[in-house]
């Protein structure tokens, strides 16, 4: 979330100023990186897929050894922070972090203003280019588990830039396709789209399970599984899904360039719709 929030609302206080510090310095959140978030776009006032966001929070802290989230008040929060924000199209993150040693959980919610940034990179695609990185099949290593421990993932974006490129696609050393540093990765073969599978370790994406969905109403088929890279750079078409950036067509992936759009404006009309309500 780059953009300043335009509200705030913490636990145990409720709405806040979100320019004044509200997270205590010992907090392992902040000084361990333990602790959980999740990232959701609002349409309209209404957090889209906010019930499945706070069972992947759930999940994540659980993964994490957290105590489990007071979902009701969460709920709460979001309501106040919206409302405060008076934003109808926003950005929304929670939090949840453990606080400080022997004091009580904090969730945090923030609402920004959507980065204009993204229609701007949507209507002219994005550049990627693969990066090594090993998978978190392992327990231990916490796959599919949303935590603030992003260092890795902002470096390879930040890698990617360096490269000339928007962003990174991340491939195990093994050659196979993972995901974005923030995205889940598709890419189109004829009628099929074709998506990384979860047991790779990778996040089950919200926009993903939706755009799973909105596929097979389309007439695509979904297809699943552990994919090399030579697979992405020799198909018809490419792109990403995430809560906030929606579904993002990408015109290249390292040396490959792809010339066609057409399912990620599909599904992205579609995802619109839905979220429309």
């Amino acid at each position: 979330m780059s953009e300043r929030p335009l509200a705030a609302a913490v636990s145990g206080l409720g709405v806040v100023d979100p320019s004044h510090a509200v997270v205590a310095a010992t907090d392992e959140g902040f000084a361990r990186g333990r602790a959980a978030f999740e990232t959701l776009r609002v349409y309209a006032g209404r957090p889209f897929r906010l019930d499945e966001h706070l069972a992947r929070l759930e999940g994540s802290a659980a993964r994490l050894d957290l105590p489990a989230p007071d979902l009701e008040e969460l709920g709460e929060l979001v309501r106040g922070a919206l409302a405060t924000s008076g934003k109808r199209d926003a950005s929304l993150r929670l939090y949840w972090t453990p606080g400080p040693p022997d004091g009580t959980p904090t969730a945090i919610v923030l609402v920004s203003p959507i980065p204009p940034w993204i229609e701007e990179l949507r209507a002219g695609g994005q550049r990627l280019v693969s990066l090594a990185f090993p998978r978190r099949s392992a327990p231990w290593l916490l796959p599919g588990t949303k935590s603030v421990s992003y260092a890795t993932h902002v470096a390879a974006e930040a890698e990617a830039h360096r490269r000339g490129a928007h962003d990174a696609v991340l491939v195990d050393l093994d050659g196979t396709v993972l995901e974005g540093t923030v995205t889940n990765v598709w890419w189109r073969e004829g009628r099929a789209l074709v998506t990384p599978e979860l047991e790779l370790g990778i996040l089950a994406g919200e926009t993903r399970a939706a755009l799973i969905d909105l596929a097979e109403a389309l007439g695509y088929r979904v297809e699943t599984g552990a994919f090399p890279l030579e697979r992405l750079l020799t198909a018809d078409e490419a792109f990403t899904s995430s809560s906030v950036r929606e579904v993002m067509p990408v015109i290249s992936v390292d040396e490959r360039r792809y010339a066609s759009r057409d399912a990620a404006d599909e599904l992205q009309r579609a995802l619109r719709r839905l979220a429309a309500g």
